[in-house]
């Protein structure tokens, strides 16, 4: 079975730098573009199912990946993003220095240190649960499905992908943050995933 991965198309906060986390911000004119590009460009593709965070920028970047063609999407809770707490809406170069507070600085330089803001998740925390959602949801349809895609967001998708690639928290991002509307694709062979 293969598994596509996609992070949701650009939204205004995006755009402008900020922190979206679960704050429920749309899709801006060109994430709808991009996200109505990919799913031109898989058209062709069979896809038996897709998963998407409750969000709307991921649901709504799942709708035009799918287009007219009769496939489910599934809303997951697990796949919503994480959490940054009280500080969901603040610009990201505003974390990127040492003297930011709680640590945000390691969110990209050093993961293992990251510690979230008031409310916010920790980077294991996220991991957990998509860990729990794949062996739940997208493991058992390995004999069913030959394909089936989550879109979800930047931290969501690296979580899952330290699942998939058997990573820990100390190289979170891996080979780095998903751009809006990229596709990874993983396959399943029952016993282990592997990048394809």
């Amino acid at each position: 079975m293969e598994l596509y991965l996609v992070r949701h198309g650009e939204t205004v906060w995006n755009a402008e730098g900020k922190l979206q986390g679960t704050r429920d911000i749309p899709l801006n004119s060109k994430g709808r573009e991009l996200a109505g590009l990919l799913g031109r460009r898989l058209e062709n593709t069979h896809i038996d199912l897709i998963f998407s965070s409750p969000l709307i920028r991921a649901y709504e970047t799942a709708c035009l990946i799918r287009g007219y063609r009769n496939i489910e999407i599934i809303r997951d809770d697990r796949l919503r993003e994480i959490s940054f707490g009280v500080e969901e809406g603040s610009y990201f170069k505003s974390w990127d220095t040492q003297d930011s507070p709680y640590k945000y600085f390691f969110l990209t330089k050093e993961t293992a240190k990251y510690v979230p803001p008031e409310g916010g998740e920790t980077l294991q925390q996220v991991c957990n649960r998509t860990k729990e959602f794949v062996q739940s949801e997208i493991e058992p349809l390995w004999e069913k499905y030959q394909r089936v895609m989550v879109v979800a967001h930047g931290a969501l998708n690296a979580a899952l992908t330290c699942y998939l690639e058997n990573r820990g928290v100390e190289d979170f991002w891996g080979p780095g943050l998903f751009k809006n509307c990229e596709e990874r694709i993983y396959e399943y062979d029952g016993k282990c995933w592997r990048v394809k």
